[in-house]
């Protein structure tokens, strides 16, 4: 960070914590809005959309106004020049969102500089909140949602995998999490395939995993057209008809299950979150959701951004609405609700969330709809990403 640019961000606060509080507390969230990803967007806006229909726009007496700016790829300069532009022009005390991890190192420096309290609603990679004490995720981590599904495994005696990722940091987080788990239960890798991350032809690949006749294929897409293109690869390969069973996280998430349909059926992963996962708020929030957004899709971002904004409320009731990072930091660590995902901690020691996770299996309802129905819980599971890392 530039001398220039930490006088500016200097200025800008000093001058903005003359007010005793805010009358109205900015929220900044960066968002992919449009592109490839722009359904995540949808449903983050159509999410704080949700939770103020359900609990208002003010928290402790300060109103609360969302800010989002558009990022529709991974493009860390560019995530950094829109955090600078909202806290330094806006004068946003909280900033939100951010999809990929890049992006996320990217504001990480300016979050510590400024003092700035950075709520994730979605980048999973396990070490992320090593890199500044004012990030939270209210997401969750890679290896949080692979060594359950790594434990399933061994419960329904697979006893060798491959396992495919996309090549970057959640990926390889997935990889390494799943892999080790999967082994010290003792089960067999055959071997771990990394697809370069704007893999759009997996025909090759699932050849290959098809060669190796395993049990199963643990897989981590990014989301978005690789991982349609993943599924799709799958079927054809003939990997479902020779047996070979598929384990995912988020590769069935509803909008996968409207663009991709009768494919999914049977396949089976483990996840925080599930649309018709059976609560009375999660109902509530689906159905805000539908009545705010029509065009957003109620997926595992639902639950991210809805709670994101829930922790945003509970740090500006905590400050009275002041600027104070750390003071806003602190009443979040140890926080724990009900969510519409279930019960929810934010750790007080690493700032991780702490939740359940949910083996699902994709499924048609009686009204013909693509779900994931629920059917065995983890509960309140850590990132195993820090408890592997520490175990070296």
């Amino acid at each position: 960070m530039t001398l220039r640019l930490i006088a500016a961000i200097a200025v800008s606060l000093a001058t903005l914590a003359l007010q005793s509080r805010a009358d109205v507390v900015k929220v900044g969230v960066i968002a992919p809005m449009s592109g490839p990803f722009s359904a995540v967007g949808q449903t983050w806006e159509g999410a704080t959309k949700a939770y103020q229909k359900l609990n208002g726009t003010t928290a402790g007496g300060h109103t609360i106004e969302v800010i989002y700016r558009d990022l529709p790829d991974i493009n860390p300069a560019q995530a950094k020049a829109l955090a600078q532009e909202l806290i330094i022009k806006e004068g946003a005390q909280y900033i939100a969102g951010l999809y990929f991890t890049p992006d996320t190192l990217a504001v990480a420096a300016l979050a510590q500089e400024a003092k700035v309290p950075v709520v994730i609603f979605n980048a999973s990679t396990s070490s992320l909140l090593e890199k500044s004490d004012y990030l939270l995720r209210t997401s969750y981590t890679l290896p949080q949602m692979a060594v359950p599904v790594a434990k399933y495994a061994l419960e329904k005696n697979i006893r060798n995998v491959v396992s495919l990722v996309s090549d970057f940091g959640p990926g390889l987080d997935a990889e390494k999490a799943f892999n080790t788990a999967f082994v010290a239960g003792g089960g067999k890798l055959l071997e771990a395939i990394r697809a370069p991350l704007k893999t759009t032809d997996f025909g090759p690949l699932m050849q290959r995993v098809k060669a190796l006749k395993p049990d199963a294929l643990y897989v981590f897409g990014p989301g978005g057209p690789a991982t349609y293109a993943m599924i799709k690869a799958y079927n054809e390969a003939g990997l479902r008809a020779a047996g070979v069973r598929f384990l995912g996280t988020g590769e069935t998430d509803e909008d996968q299950l409207r663009a991709i349909g009768p494919e999914l059926l049977g396949i089976e992963t483990g996840m925080f979150y599930s649309a018709t996962h059976n609560s009375p708020l999660n109902h509530a929030a689906v159905k805000a959701l539908a009545e705010v957004a029509p065009k957003a899709i109620p997926t595992v971002q639902l639950a991210n951004a809805f709670d994101g904004l829930h922790v945003i409320y509970h740090m500006v009731k905590a400050t009275d609405g002041k600027r104070d990072g750390p003071k806003a930091l602190a009443a979040a660590k140890g926080f724990s609700w009900e969510s519409p995902r279930g019960p929810v901690k934010i750790d007080p020691a690493s700032r991780e969330f702490v939740q359940n996770v949910y083996m699902r299996v994709v499924e048609k309802d009686s009204s013909g709809r693509f779900v994931n129905r629920e059917f065995r819980t983890f509960e309140m599971q850590p990132d195993y990403g820090r408890i592997q890392g520490a175990a070296k």
